[in-house]
């Protein structure tokens, strides 16, 4: 199957029109799994720091409810539209059911940056979207989570937003909170560790050695950097990684653990580390 180059919402519904060929799906039922249950476009005003009123756009899609709540990420990110987040739900409906997990699919997002917010106005934004969801998500209906742009920060002041609007205390209503309000141990590297283990399957399968093998990592944050950690620590050389600005390279290998140290330092990138050649996202792509 060769996918075009539209939208992430055209590649997830060519992607489902090849596995309905191959499941021999009826028209109906075809779609049905192609059309989400629902699609919500909410307006969410944010008033700046400095009293400028901004209106920002707001997306929760629930892909498919079939197999039990709704679960699926929240990201911020400036090209967040809804045709991205009914693709990211449509995926959350096929990972869970595949991986046996009685959850359907849902996604959302809103479309800003917020490295430019300041951390009072992403808490305004956030409990503003969150209100705006009250009456759609809970434990028994939709259930979100940190992704692109989000942690357990923005979690938290969810899950307060809620229990506010409920009048109880509703711990269940997110997932990826902080610990000290029913947060799940090893959640903040589970992602990471699935990228890790899904490599590592993957390598099985080849007959390759994990300690003889080559790593290259696009995409340097919350997940990249703890699965570049933890495929250096089972034996992988890394070689390359790269985030939004660009990326570095050394055949020699680099270590994970001092290139996240030198991110947090030097203006949330890794170009510029010692001792690597600067590459493109593009060349990283094309390294042996």
């Amino acid at each position: 199957m060769i996918l075009g180059t539209g939208s992430a919402w055209d590649t997830a519904c060519v992607q489902l029109a090849d596995a309905a060929r191959h499941l021999d799906l009826d028209d109906g039922m075809h779609d049905l799994l192609r059309t989400p249950r629902r699609s919500i476009s909410v307006s969410v005003p944010l008033l700046r720091d400095d009293g400028q009123l901004l209106v920002l756009s707001g997306y929760r899609v629930q892909h498919n409810l079939a197999r039990g709540p709704a679960k699926g990420g929240l990201r911020y990110h400036p090209a967040c539209d809804l045709d991205e987040v009914k693709a990211l739900a449509m995926w959350m409906t096929w990972k869970c059911a595949l991986m046996g997990i009685p959850y359907g699919g849902a996604k959302g997002g809103i479309a800003v940056e917020p490295g430019l917010l300041s951390r009072q106005e992403r808490e305004r934004m956030t409990r503003r979207y969150a209100a705006e969801l009250v009456p759609l998500i809970g434990p028994d209906k939709d259930i979100p989570a940190p992704d692109v742009g989000t942690d357990e920060q923005t979690m938290a002041w969810i899950m307060d937003t809620y229990s506010t609007h409920t009048g109880h205390t509703a711990a269940g209503v997110v997932t990826g909170k902080p610990l000290s309000i029913g947060g799940s141990a090893g959640r903040a590297g589970a992602t990471s560790r699935g990228v890790q283990l899904a490599a590592f399957a993957a390598l099985r399968e080849l007959d390759k050695d994990p300690r003889e093998t080559t790593v290259a990592v696009q995409g340097f944050g919350k997940v990249g950097a703890l699965a570049a950690q933890y495929l250096h620590d089972a034996g992988c050389r890394l070689v390359a990684v790269s985030d939004v600005k660009g990326g570095v390279h050394n055949g020699a290998g680099l270590n994970p653990t001092a290139l996240i140290r030198h991110v947090a330092r030097g203006g949330d990138t890794v170009v510029g580390y010692p001792g690597t050649d600067t590459i493109t996202n593009a060349e990283l792509l094309e390294l042996e």
